[in-house]
């Protein structure tokens, strides 16, 4: 996978593939370390070269299993990102992981300001084990994870972070900056404002959900902001289909979800072509994205996904979503 696009105005370079490191901090059920390593090292020979992780994902442990990977692995062939936001701090007894199980003894704390910002880089250095990370990540500044609080929690990180990173930056220390969230609105308000390279923006660009479109992503045509492009399967409703049980945004799926999913899935089938296929390609036809990082916990996962990349999709197929109003009319597809 030698085809990669740049960040921004940055000179960081990724593959059209990234490794998304969630599942790896044991995100919702433990995973081996053996299966771990599988998963990386699949990833690295299917030609994957970018690879994003943050210090939530499994209150390090995401960190320490992607650095322990790298560190065998020539510097300058790959790239990592990570995120600041939150200190792992020491607690006596067990941990709360939330929707990580069987974290180590650490809490994370929301911390946004420069010398938590910088004391957050100095730890994730330390958990990887690699002396360079190539893109630092503002994580979770948006509504979704503040409630009333997140108007306080941006100012704290556009006083803090975002100076500190651009300091950081501008010092050669790291090559990239930006935001990984889960709301566009809140990526609109940054892009808007601050210098930043990409937004890492999980679940709010898929075959489910185009709001996106409306302002934000020619946005960052505009100011030359380029999307990470996450969560693309909605947490896995777009991966496995309709089913009983389909999970989208970390939660059971609703019915109007499931419907409409439903409705997706009837419309590739006509046509041959797997859910999971045409959800995984279609962000990339938007000029604002330069890569999807897709997570997974086994190396049959990255085996699929590789395939569901190239397998060949009818223009017909796009034509008839749009027809039947299933994606936005305005929505470029490949």
């Amino acid at each position: 996978m030698t085809d990669t696009r740049r960040l921004g105005r940055s000179t960081v370079e990724v593959t059209r593939l990234g490794f998304g490191g969630a599942p790896l901090g044991n995100l919702f059920s433990v995973v081996a370390e053996n299966a771990a390593e599988a998963a990386l090292d699949a990833a690295w020979n299917a030609g994957w070269r970018y690879f994003d992780t943050a210090p939530l994902y499994g209150h390090g442990l995401g960190e320490r299993r992607i650095g322990a990977f790298l560190k065998s692995k020539p510097r300058d062939a790959y790239r990592l990102s990570t995120k600041v936001g939150r200190l792992l701090e020491p607690q006596t007894g067990k941990v709360d992981g939330g929707a990580y199980v069987d974290v180590p003894n650490l809490a994370p704390v929301y911390d946004y300001s420069r010398d938590g910002t910088l004391r957050s880089v100095e730890a994730s250095l330390e958990r990887l084990g690699i002396g360079r990370i190539d893109i630092l990540l503002i994580h979770d500044i948006d509504r979704f994870t503040h409630r009333d609080d997140q108007p306080h929690r941006f100012k704290e990180a556009m006083d803090g972070a975002y100076p500190a990173l651009a300091d950081l930056r501008s010092k050669g220390v790291v090559g990239a900056i930006g935001l990984g969230v889960n709301d566009w609105r809140v990526a609109e308000d940054v892009a808007r404002i601050a210098d930043i390279d990409c937004v890492l923006l999980a679940g709010r660009y898929t075959l489910l959900e185009q709001e996106a479109l409306a302002s934000f992503l020619p946005l960052c045509v505009e100011k030359q902001v380029s999307v990470i492009a996450g969560g693309v399967f909605n947490s896995g409703i777009l991966a496995t289909g309709p089913k009983p049980g389909a999970v989208y945004n970390y939660g059971p799926a609703p019915q109007p979800i499931l419907d409409r999913a439903a409705a997706l899935e009837r419309v590739c089938q006509a046509h041959g072509v797997p859910l999971a296929a045409a959800a995984l390609q279609f962000p990339f036809a938007d000029p604002a994205v330069a890569t999807v990082v897709v997570g997974a916990r086994a190396s049959g996962e990255i085996e699929a996904n590789t395939a569901l990349l190239a397998h060949q999709i009818p223009s017909a197929l796009w034509a008839d979503l749009k027809a039947e109003r299933l994606i936005a009319a305005e929505a470029p597809t490949p």
